[in-house]
């Protein structure tokens, strides 16, 4: 009898590649001629990313400069939730955090999925922040893998420990 194959369905961030993006905004932040006496600034704040500058415009132009910089070091832009810009005395503010494992919510959405749509004989199981699907098929899962990659989730998803 042939064992189950199975895949982790997980949403993680590289956290090294959101660091050196957020560097290499900081950079172009400092340097860029538009941002010039508006004191914008990104930095890590704990855990969260903290933009500021003197107006609403300036600090969602930091914003866009961040996810540009994401963009181009392959991290999903829909791992990050920026809040709304703030004003806090005389600067703007916008704070954004990573977004890091499934919720039980979106778990159960792509589990319903897998039941409805996908092929006979795959199991899924949510363990913890994440979602294991299994089959006896490789083609099936493979199949699972790009049933669920052609949904539009407000969420990152990888695959991870195909085996």
């Amino acid at each position: 009898m042939a064992s189950d194959s199975s895949f982790d369905v997980v949403s993680k961030v590289d956290r090294q590649e959101v660091d050196n993006a957020l560097n290499q905004a900081a950079k172009e932040v400092a340097q860029r001629f538009d941002f010039k006496g508006t004191d914008a600034r990104i930095e890590w704040s704990g855990e969260a990313v903290e933009m500021q500058a003197v107006s609403e415009e300036r600090v969602k132009a930091v914003l866009d400069v961040f996810r540009s910089k994401l963009a181009r070091r392959k991290v999903d832009l829909k791992a990050l939730e920026a809040g709304d810009p703030r004003q806090s005395g005389k600067l703007w503010k916008i704070t954004a955090r990573t977004q890091e494992g499934i919720s039980q919510e979106n778990a159960k959405k792509v589990s319903k999925l897998v039941r409805d749509e996908g092929p006979k004989g795959v199991k899924t199981q949510i363990q913890g922040d994440e979602l294991r699907i299994s089959s006896k098929s490789r083609d099936d899962l493979q199949a699972v893998q790009r049933l669920i990659r052609e949904q539009d989730y407000d969420f990152a998803v990888q695959f991870t420990n195909y085996r």
